[in-house]
């Protein structure tokens, strides 16, 4: 019998996304928990009995202080050395909108460029932000991407996705040109937003302002990714507002590839040395 693939899908006040996260990790075999992040700071659960850890969008804590801070907080001063080693046994880590900011505000994202290696092995440390869109505003749209780079997460991917966005604070920001030069040299760059056609996007193709367009990022090794589109919320060809009712029912959209990569990843590379169940 095939040994589950697992997946946590953190949760906590404000988290509201969870349940399109969860449903696209099951639709592709997953066994998922959504946890609530005092068990985990409790040990009632453990991070290292999953294959992936998901922070899915919404506005944890309502977004006091800062998008993402208090969590980001949280887990690194709470969990970080069960994240160090969840990393360092080459497991998975998707934050999508909230969870982007979350990740980069806990310095799990985009990592320690300079060493080549995720920053957790040598403690946090924020490089880039997240902060106020350009607009002023909350947007709230569907917009273009172009897939800049592979990864684990972004293999056979069509060249230009479709994904909608809801931020207030999307604006990507490296904090320094070390660092963005650090993004480019490793390939880290997954995401930029486009025009339909791919080309250089205008506001609201670029709906916050983002450096270089940028929508997503991993770290070094590709097996950690945040973006601030969702690629839960067209994971059915249905969800997409271009949808003419044509298509065949249930036939998958955009964004079920990443979750499919994800949980192939682990059967494939985690599972297939071990001892099945």
């Amino acid at each position: 019998m095939e040994k589950h693939i697992k997946v946590l899908v953190l949760r906590t006040a404000g988290t509201n996304c969870n349940g399109e996260m969860a449903n696209a990790f099951e639709h592709f075999g997953a066994q998922v928990d959504q946890v609530h992040i005092k068990r985990l700071r409790q040990h009632e659960i453990l991070l290292k009995d999953y294959h992936i850890l998901a922070i899915p969008g919404g506005f944890t804590y309502g977004d006091d202080i800062e998008s993402g801070r208090i969590l980001a907080n949280e887990l690194r001063l709470h969990l970080g050395k069960d994240l160090a080693q969840f990393i360092q046994d080459k497991k998975l880590i998707i934050g999508i909108c909230n969870g982007f900011q979350i990740l980069v505000k806990a310095g799990i994202l985009p990592g320690n460029l300079d060493k080549g290696q995720s920053s957790m092995e040598e403690g946090f440390k924020q490089s880039s932000t997240l902060t106020n869109n350009d607009s002023g505003k909350f947007e709230d749209r569907w917009t273009y991407l172009k897939v800049a780079g592979e990864s684990v997460w972004t293999k056979n991917l069509s060249p230009v996705v479709y994904f909608p966005v809801a931020h207030a604070e999307g604006k990507f920001i490296p904090m320094s040109e070390d660092v963005l030069q650090g993004l480019k040299h490793n390939q880290q760059i997954a995401f930029t937003y486009c025009s339909a056609q791919g080309g250089e996007p205008v506001y609201p193709e670029n709906p916050n302002g983002s450096t270089l367009h940028i929508a997503g990022i991993t770290d070094v090794t590709g097996r950690i990714l945040g973006l601030m589109p969702h690629p839960e919320r067209h994971f059915y060809f249905e969800n997409s507002p271009n949808w003419n009712g044509q298509a065949k029912k249930n036939k998958l959209g955009d964004g079920a590839q990443i979750f499919k990569n994800g949980v192939e990843y682990v059967r494939n590379t985690l599972l297939s040395n071990r001892v099945t169940e």
